[in-house]
């Protein structure tokens, strides 16, 4: 038992050394956008500052409510003496850390020959490797494994699928709790689909069409398959139903993403997008790293030693390839919607975790170099993240912008990509309402009793804004040049908001 719990603790002590090097490098580069000052990836530091504050809330939010997530954000808020670029940062190293647990589920039991920690650990820090090949600015680009560290590109449905693969595993391997591990894959699907219905595209289905195959070929499973199956179905169900009572805030369902007509389109886009992936170096990295996990995932569930281990070994490429298939089936035009096929693919490392057939001397001596240089990497990465955070915080333009708004006591208004960053930093959010380029409201992952105020007094701009279309014939009082940013005045002038819509 003592061996154990060494050994486990151990695990989790790589897998945050693995968390601070791939975030800490991450943070450092050009994806860094997509960690501190993207405005899609705002959303939940944002909505969390608003349940925290007592606001009535009214949001417009997307098909994804993002409920895990900012709970775990508004815990950091309050627990963590930081500023909001500080949390970010801890919340990457969470979504690496909350990935490993998840794989570490996946990995089963420790046993005799067995190495279900080490590989593990093995499995995340691959998913980390991947991670660090991405450096993109763009949240277009086909990079996905760094999006685990966002609070927004759906990290808690990333590490929900894989959990969801683990209770299953757990269950074909025989482990006598048969009943709260069905439940348990229920309230995780029902969870999973309230917050992100994508969590059925990513699991439900795939594991549809992988329970069929165990029902065909191996009898002695077809109860476990099916009822397996069932939680899976009846989770996702509930979860679907779970949604209704926030339909308020869901300006956009999500349905209108799938096109089928555009199949071609579909596939020109992704393609477009791996073919840009692999005009570096790098990419090229991730796609021979990616090609190698598919084929040990093939070859393991050929090899299998066991039904739990041909299930997980199965998930860990037909997952991904089902994801590929429905996603150009629906004719989407989403890079993230493809994440499945950087994280699955890594579970083939612990579909079957055996001990290494090396003497013990020689795996003890290897696997205490491999963590002691794991966790001086990860101590010196700390000072990297935290400069990579402040970095963020000392924005000069960003300062500008909300010391300005901040001091004038008044409302203004900008465009969606233009607003999000200081909307995030003001005292008071609700200082910069979110607008179209004819200053109506842009109902769009915000509070919608923003809008309430009726005119604004100043418009922000930068590079991103499409030219204004006031609805009033006006002069700005005075231009402010904040860097990047631009402050129109319109003190003596009030303009006057138009309707909301999403």
């Amino acid at each position: 038992m003592t061996r154990t719990w060494v050994r486990e603790l151990t695990g989790w002590m790589l897998a945050v050394a693995v968390a601070l090097v791939t975030a800490a490098v991450v943070a450092s580069s050009p994806r860094a956008e997509l960690l501190f000052r993207d405005g899609d990836s705002l959303i939940v530091a944002l909505l969390s500052r608003s349940v925290l504050s007592g606001e009535t809330l009214d949001w417009a939010m997307s098909s994804v409510l993002f409920l895990p997530e900012t709970a775990l954000f508004s815990a950091l808020r309050m627990l963590l003496p930081l500023r909001v670029d500080g949390l970010f940062a801890v919340s990457a190293v969470l979504g690496i850390l909350a990935l490993y647990g998840a794989i570490r589920l996946v990995a089963g039991r420790a046993g005799e020959g067995r190495a279900p920690v080490g590989w593990s650990v093995v499995a995340v820090t691959v998913v980390g490797l991947l991670a660090t090949t991405e450096t993109s600015a763009s949240r277009d680009a086909l990079e996905l494994a760094s999006l685990q560290l966002t609070t927004t590109y759906y990290s808690a449905t990333v590490v929900a699928v894989v959990l969801s693969i683990g209770l299953t595993r757990r269950v074909l391997d025989g482990s006598g709790r048969v009943v709260p591990l069905g439940v348990s894959l229920g309230a995780v699907a029902a969870l999973s689909t309230l917050t992100n219905p994508l969590y059925a595209a990513w699991f439900t289905a795939p594991f549809a069409l992988l329970s069929l195959m165990f029902v065909v070929r191996r009898r002695a499973l077809r109860v476990l398959a099916v009822g397996l199956l069932s939680a899976a179905l009846a989770g996702t169900g509930l979860g679907l139903l779970l949604r209704i009572p926030f339909a308020a805030w869901i300006a956009n369902t999500g349905a209108g993403y799938a096109q089928p007509s555009l199949w071609r389109e579909s596939i020109g886009y992704y393609a477009d997008l791996a073919a840009q992936r692999l005009e570096s170096p790098l990419g090229v990295l991730a796609l021979l790293v990616g090609v190698a996990l598919l084929a040990v995932g093939v070859l393991r569930s050929i090899r299998a030693d066991g039904p739990s281990s041909r299930m997980v070994a199965l998930a860990s490429w037909v997952f991904p390839l089902a994801v590929v298939v429905g996603a150009i089936a629906l004719g989407t035009h989403a890079a993230r919607y493809l994440q499945p096929i950087v994280f699955l693919p890594a579970l083939a490392l612990v579909a079957s975790p055996r001990t290494l057939r090396l003497p013990a001397t020689v795996r003890r001596t290897v696997a205490v170099v491999a963590a002691v240089v794991a966790l001086v990497l990860g101590a010196v990465s700390v000072p990297r993240l935290a400069i990579a955070a402040s970095e963020a915080s000392g924005d000069p333009d960003l300062a500008c912008v909300t010391d300005w708004v901040d001091a004038s006591g008044r409302t203004g208004a900008g465009q969606f990509w233009t607003a999000r960053l200081p909307k995030l930093h003001l005292d008071d959010p609700a200082q910069l309402v979110q607008v179209d380029h004819r200053l109506n409201g842009y109902a769009w992952l915000v509070n919608r009793e923003d809008f309430g105020v009726g005119e604004v007094t100043f418009l922000l701009e930068d590079a991103q804004s499409v030219p204004w279309e006031l609805p009033v014939s006006a002069v700005p009082d005075a231009v402010v040049d904040c860097g990047r940013w631009s402050i129109l005045d319109f003190a003596s002038t009030p303009l006057p908001l138009g309707p909301a819509h999403s």
